[in-house]
């Protein structure tokens, strides 16, 4: 039923384009390439996502079994507003540190060119994926598909029988046996997400 399943694809495409507010990402709708995606990560102002301003931003592409460091995205961002000093010490970011950063509209407009219609990967996406898509105002919501780390360890445990599943970062890096790096860095924590999504892909 293959001509079904593109009817109903292209139906929900050009019912989302219709409510799309800026026609130049249209192309997020695209077919995405075979075997690639794009692990993110966001540093935030604060911990509230109805509140949180988006102050840096990593993304680094995957393709098939490899991590493309040399295909890395990252970016300052300036914020509207002030940074909540108890975020600071977690991401080491003051205000004067993000005074030189892009515009937000400036800094989302060059992510989705990076990201395209790819899946995106992550540690707790829905964190980033709800700041984004509330700044980016396109009038719908990012069709990407979203890939959880947290999610695909948990799948794992569980059908191993293991239910009670411990889903840190460190948890899930020590069971994976992949080496922890410094963490709240943007390109770091995109890049544990791209090697753990390898892993667990497997």
């Amino acid at each position: 039923m293959k001509w079904l399943q593109d009817g109903v694809q292209k139906w929900r495409r050009s019912r989302a384009l219709a409510g799309l507010r800026d026609p130049q990402f249209a192309f997020l709708w695209d077919q995405p390439p075979a075997g690639e995606y794009v692990s993110l990560d966001c540093e935030m102002s604060c911990l509230d996502p109805k509140l949180a301003e988006i102050i840096s931003i990593a993304a680094i592409l995957i393709k098939d079994q490899r991590i493309l460091l040399s295909e890395t995205w990252t970016v300052l961002v300036k914020p509207a507003g002030q940074i909540n000093p108890a975020s600071i010490p977690v991401h080491g970011l003051r205000h004067q540190d993000v005074q030189d950063g892009l515009a937000l509209a400036d800094a989302l407009a060059q992510l989705l060119h990076f990201i395209g219609p790819r899946p995106i990967v992550g540690y707790y996406l829905e964190f980033d994926l709800a700041v984004i898509n509330r700044s980016l105002k396109l009038g719908v919501a990012l069709p990407n598909q979203a890939i959880d780390i947290s999610g695909l360890f948990y799948d794992r445990m569980v059908s191993a029988h293991r239910p009670e599943v411990d889903l840190s970062l460190s948890h899930i890096l020590l069971s994976l046996d992949i080496p922890d790096l410094p963490r709240h860095n943007p390109v770091n924590d995109a890049l544990l997400a791209a090697m753990a999504f390898l892993k667990l892909r497997v």
